[in-house]
């Protein structure tokens, strides 16, 4: 089914819509949320936890691109999900490692006064992806917006995970020249 269409069933409340949502894109959601908290019973929740926020945003919202928009969702979900996991245990996992990589190149978080700054910061990220050629622009996405695996981006991409590991590497230490060039104190 046609995303446009499985939106129209939104619109109309139909609960086939869900349905559709799950069977179409069930799986990618599935392993957006596993990359982030590594908890079948957690993924799981997140997963569903979409479904429900898609239903109550959908009307009035008319997502262009639902795929994006549902993976983004299930991100942001995940990312709560796995912060109150972590304040409650203060535990290392394999998100720990993923934000540790960007550690030297993107600016630590701030508090609430600082969220246009943070938007900025957001946009200049952007602005970067987009000089990249589309390869190493997958490759960053994949591990920092998914959160894959190397070995699995490797396969994806069909080339060596030493190809994966020393490209996101370089595009790092870029990303923070290209951060520092801008003038943002990391």
């Amino acid at each position: 089914m046609e995303d446009s269409d499985i939106i129209e069933l939104y619109w109309q409340r139909d609960q086939s819509a869900i349905a559709e949502t799950s069977e179409k894109y069930g799986g990618f959601l599935w392993n957006i949320a596993w990359n982030v908290l590594r908890s079948h019973g957690d993924a799981e929740e997140c997963v569903n936890d979409t479904y429900l926020r898609t239903w109550n945003a959908i009307p009035p919202a008319r997502p262009s691109a639902f795929r994006a928009w549902l993976g983004r969702i299930t991100r942001n979900l995940s990312l709560d999900r796995w912060k109150q996991s972590r304040a409650e245990k203060r535990g290392g996992d394999g998100m720990e490692v993923l934000l540790g990589e960007l550690d030297q190149c993107v600016p630590a978080p701030h508090g609430t006064e600082q969220a246009l700054e943070d938007r900025e910061i957001a946009g200049l990220i952007s602005a970067f992806l987009r000089t990249l050629p589309q390869e190493l622009r997958i490759m960053f996405l994949r591990r920092y917006w998914y959160g894959e695996d190397l070995a699995d981006i490797a396969v994806k991409l069909g080339c060596g995970q030493g190809k994966v590991k020393s490209s996101l590497f370089r595009t790092r230490k870029a990303l923070r020249a290209y951060l520092e060039k801008e003038g943002v104190s990391l």
